[in-house]
């Protein structure tokens, strides 16, 4: 067979096999050396850690040009790649810098106590969505609001067993003392949507198996919405887990007792991303203490901000 390389050029015997890229599959340069023909006696007889060594050198210019142009396309897709997650990082970091310059360094001795205990007076149950954080939107600043984020916001009644969320709260009751548990929906949530579409599964996966801790809010929805299209019965349904949510807390003997004493308010809003505006309101526990299964929500001081 032909030699492949050039007449001018004298190459070593290891530079016809070796890669300009780590990240290649140590395999691939043989099989592409044999298919080639370029398989030397010299790399045979190589010992194993010889050849180790030479496939990391960078030799890419001993290349066929069709092979140095696959490398090169595999190079500036990895390049891209890289620099994007680079980019990425590098705004975090200045957000990080921005905010220990204007920030902490503006209230050290504020963080300086923080370091030391938290007080908030909020326990913030909300949803996972990345398009609706607590403290973006209602500007919750460090210190002011213990916060669990899940799917759907939900919470599980007292009897579905120990999850984060109801571990978290009772963290925020009995430990901070908060004085306020605040549940917020939105808009456009997509594990509502999921609990309005599921059917009953005797496998069902995770997300189904959370989401219908709100079984009761989608089966008072089909009653009270059926005629509504499934986009605006999903918007009632959002509404209507909060309230769910909200009873389902007073399955704690430890949040029923404080409610009652007046110690602790429990409180649900809805973030309606589309429009932005918000609905706040608050739970009336002289009208809402029975939270058997399907019983209804009394509420009050209910707000519309827009």
């Amino acid at each position: 067979m032909a030699s492949l390389r050039p007449s001018s050029v004298k190459l070593s015997p290891f530079s016809a096999i070796t890669n300009s890229f780590t990240g290649f599959h140590r395999n691939w340069l043989s099989l592409r050396a044999e298919k080639l023909g370029r398989v030397d006696n010299a790399w045979l007889r190589l010992s194993p850690s010889l050849k180790e060594k030479s496939v990391l050198r960078l030799d890419a210019w001993i290349i066929s040009a069709g092979h140095a142009q696959e490398l090169k396309s595999f190079k500036i897709q990895n390049m891209s790649i890289s620099d994007g997650r680079v980019d990425f990082y590098d705004k975090m970091k200045q957000r990080f810098l921005s905010f220990k310059k204007h920030k902490y360094m503006g209230e050290v001795e504020h963080f300086k106590t923080l370091a030391e205990v938290q007080s908030p007076k909020f326990m913030v149950i909300a949803c996972v969505d990345s398009r609706v954080c607590p403290s973006n939107i209602l500007g919750f600043q460090p210190g002011e609001a213990f916060m669990v984020r899940n799917v759907a916001n939900l919470v599980p009644p007292l009897e579905n067993g120990p999850t984060e969320t109801n571990a978290a709260v009772e963290f925020a009751v009995k430990t901070l003392q908060v004085q306020n548990i605040f549940v917020i929906g939105h808009s456009c949530c997509a594990g509502i949507q999921m609990l309005m579409t599921m059917q009953d599964d005797e496998n069902p996966s995770l997300i189904e198996k959370w989401v219908g801790n709100a079984k009761v809010a989608k089966l008072r929805t089909k009653e009270d919405a059926n005629h509504l299209s499934f986009d605006q019965q999903c918007k009632h349904c959002e509404k209507e887990s909060i309230n769910c949510s909200l009873l389902n807390l007073l399955t704690y003997p430890w949040i029923e007792e404080r409610v009652r004493k007046g110690t602790l308010s429990l409180l649900g809003g809805y973030y309606d991303f589309l429009s932005c505006t918000f609905e706040i309101w608050t739970l009336d526990f002289k009208e809402s203490n029975d939270v058997s299964h399907g019983s209804k929500l009394s509420v009050k001081d209910r707000v519309f901000w827009c």
